[in-house]
């Protein structure tokens, strides 16, 4: 085998690259989409408080789905066709995004249609998520994962550059377009997901309950401490000082630039996340990965403190770029210690739990940052989220001394972990 082969010359990777490119872009966009139009209908019932808390209802109404379906999603990513569940999940968010479409057309669109939509949006997410990231590594040779994981990041952060702002730019233009476009862009990925050829499925362990096996993904977590140390860390610094629920708060009545310049703000955090993974996708990184994700992770929450106070929309801007370029390094290190420490025949469920607690931190986060934003306002919420987050950080240094002590990405040899590349890989020039 090509020790040194790029993932992108595997037709295989290529084709999930541009699905979830695709998929990204068009979820960017609705999740964008969506959020200003619940806050405009509340807006005009409610004061800047009571919508910014329905705001984070929304959040909440995405994870409870993912949060009660998380035993049965990740046992189901290592039993049936990895392939086949992104393909199901990707043809209802198609239909989730017709409905929205239909409903804005015809002018019945209702806060109770739109938390309906987040309720599906959060069972799609529940299923295509383990499936999604267990299903990378059997694309490519063990040795490329870590720049397979980078490119595969820039797929997802560029989605989340050109998903916000082509969402908010062809809102302004008509809402119908909008919706049209996204529904278009989940149909390409779903077409990328039918490229991808046959992969090799984990051999299901028949002679076991599905209940120790579903227990299986908390009890690895539970085990491997720095795994646990990752996962848990983004947990709370992400459900603290996660910002992106307010955007359009910010956008409309403290920086008062619109929906254009809510897209451009939603974008940020993109723009400097997509240049950092476009720096690992060339040059991966290899030494003191675990110390380099805390001072990410410091660098993050100091970053939306500034995001939190600034008046100035390019120094919000700015601030949201570093935020986004600091969080893309701890999720680089966090994906590749979860990937490269766990066996494929696991991956599913352990992504799963990731999964839970990468939602929980981001939706339960939306919700407590607009509870937060109800008690304290938009601003003292912030400001509160990224002191938290330093704490957190500071901690959890001492807590897990084993993110400290992580040098590399490789994990220790440990029984039963298959080293082996799971398929024969096909490869092209690009």
């Amino acid at each position: 085998m090509d020790r040194s082969i790029h993932p992108l010359r595997i037709p295989d990777f290529r084709a999930f690259w541009c699905s979830r490119l695709a998929g990204t872009v068009g979820t960017s966009a609705q999740a964008i989409i969506i959020g200003w139009q619940v806050y405009g209908i509340a807006r005009q019932t409610m004061d800047i408080r009571q919508a910014a808390f329905l705001l984070g209802m929304m959040g909440l109404a995405q994870f409870l789905p993912l949060f009660l379906l998380t035993p049965l999603v990740g046992l189901a990513a290592d039993t049936v066709d990895r392939r086949w569940i992104v393909r199901l999940t990707t043809l209802l968010l198609v239909l989730v995004s017709a409905m929205l479409g239909a409903l804005t057309w015809a002018g019945a669109l209702t806060l109770p249609a739109l938390f309906g939509a987040a309720v599906l949006l959060g069972v799609a997410r529940a299923f295509s998520g383990p499936a999604y990231s267990a299903l990378a590594p059997n694309l490519v040779p063990r040795e490329s994962l870590p720049t397979a994981i980078a490119i595969s990041s820039i797929a997802w952060q560029v989605g989340t550059i050109a998903g916000p702002s082509l969402g908010g730019l062809l809102y302004a233009i008509h809402p119908d377009i909008a919706y049209a476009c996204v529904s278009g862009l989940y149909l390409i990925a779903l077409a990328g997901i039918f490229l991808i050829g046959k992969v090799q499925q984990p051999p299901v362990e028949r002679d076991r309950h599905p209940m120790a096996r579903i227990l299986d993904g908390f009890a690895y977590v539970k085990r491997n401490r720095l795994v646990q140390a990752t996962i848990t860390l983004d947990l709370f610094v992400v459900l603290l000082a996660g910002a992106t629920a307010l955007l359009p708060i910010y956008a409309r009545d403290i920086l008062h630039v619109g929906a254009t310049g809510l897209g451009v703000l939603a974008a940020g955090m993109g723009i400097g996340a997509a240049t950092t993974a476009l720096w690992f996708s060339f040059r991966p990184m290899r030494h003191d990965v675990g110390r380099k994700m805390l001072l990410a992770v410091i660098v993050f929450a100091l970053a939306i403190l500034t995001f939190g106070v600034s008046r100035n929309f390019l120094l919000s801007l700015a601030a949201l770029i570093l935020a986004g370029g600091a969080d893309m390094v701890s999720v680089y290190v966090r994906s590749s210690l979860i990937q490269l420490h766990t066996p494929d025949a696991m991956r599913g469920r352990v992504n799963a739990v990731s999964q839970l607690t990468i939602s929980a931190s981001n939706e339960l986060g939306e919700a407590e940052s607009g509870l937060m934003a109800s008690l304290l306002g938009p601003v003292g919420a912030v400001t509160f989220g990224g002191v938290a987050a330093i704490v957190i950080t500071l901690l959890w240094s001492r807590l897990y001394p084993e993110l400290k002590l992580a040098k590399t990405f490789d994990p220790p040899e440990a029984p039963g972990f298959d080293t082996t590349t799971p398929r024969q890989h096909g490869v092209t020039q690009p």
